[in-house]
């Protein structure tokens, strides 16, 4: 069957904040800047779609495009991670400031990769710099604006709002990261996975790595931010929200949830030495997990 339980999902999700923890500098930045260019990739893609058809829900249905492929290449998104090492953390398999080392080197790669994409696509939609009437010029700078300004000019509130929307975004998106462990067949796992995504992006949630990439290119174009704004009013508030929305809701909820069902390692096999026959012969057993 397909279908994995939630205590090997549990496990699993342990391990693999493990693994990326453990990964070296020069991995973290090269699967950092794959993830981010990939997730820009994705946001260009909704945003025509949504532009094509007059309607935002066909430009959140094709977004997930981008998670997919991250998930599936094993790429870095730090916001996906904020789920998983804290856990190893927990565990005490990961060091805190292995955590912190990790969570920055992939933050710097998902930066440089937003940034090329960025470069790369404003030239593409403005023609090498030459003209600003494609549609999506504006969408961009107004998109940018209202990720910043809209959020300074109600001040604190401002500040709490964003933090609140990133928390919601990201509870959905390390959901996303924790439903493609349940299933073991790539179409399962991409069914599972597009649908938290889908619900983040329909209601215009903030996404730390989308963000990365919109609001410098709507810079470029022309928005009114200036980088204090960019940092201040949304990239730092944004990450601080998205990794609470992964810790908590996803990471240390299902935890709670799922710990007495919990199968590390070698306890999630069948060892078949204590299952073996009188003759001697080991049980045939479908499947080495249990």
């Amino acid at each position: 069957m397909d279908y994995v339980k939630p205590g090997e999902v549990l496990g699993n999700m342990i391990e693999t904040g493990e693994n990326k923890a453990n990964l070296s500098i020069l991995q973290l930045m090269v699967k950092g800047f794959l993830g981010g260019a990939i997730l820009a990739f994705a946001t260009t893609l909704a945003l025509t779609a949504t532009q094509q058809t007059s309607l935002g829900l066909v430009g959140a249905v094709v977004f997930p495009v981008g998670f997919v492929i991250i998930v599936l290449l094993g790429l870095e998104l730090v916001t996906g991670s904020f789920a998983l090492i804290p856990l190893a953390v927990l565990e005490r398999r990961v060091s805190l400031t292995r955590m912190l080392s990790s969570f920055g080197w992939v933050i710097l790669g998902h930066l440089i990769g937003c940034a090329v994409y960025a470069v790369l696509y404003g030239l593409t939609i403005t023609k090498m710099g030459t003209e600003l009437t494609h549609p999506l010029v504006q969408t961009l700078i107004q998109t940018s604006e209202a990720k910043t300004l809209a959020y300074k000019h109600l001040g604190g509130s401002g500040l709490a709002l964003v933090i609140i929307k990133a928390v919601l975004c990201n509870w959905m998106v390390t959901l996303g990261v924790v439903m493609a462990m349940t299933s073991k067949s790539t179409v399962g796992k991409i069914v599972a996975m597009w649908l938290p995504i889908l619900i983040f992006f329909a209601q215009g949630f903030e996404h730390a790595v989308v963000n990365m990439f919109v609001i410098p290119l709507g810079m470029l174009l022309g928005a009114n931010v200036s980088f204090a704004d960019w940092w201040l009013w949304n990239q730092i508030p944004v990450l601080i929200g998205n990794f609470l929305g992964g810790v908590v809701f996803t990471g240390l909820m299902l935890y709670l949830a799922q710990k007495g069902k919990l199968q590390r390692g070698e306890e999630a096999r069948v060892n078949v030495t204590e299952m073996a026959e009188p003759d001697g012969r080991a049980l045939s057993v479908a499947g080495e997990r249990l």
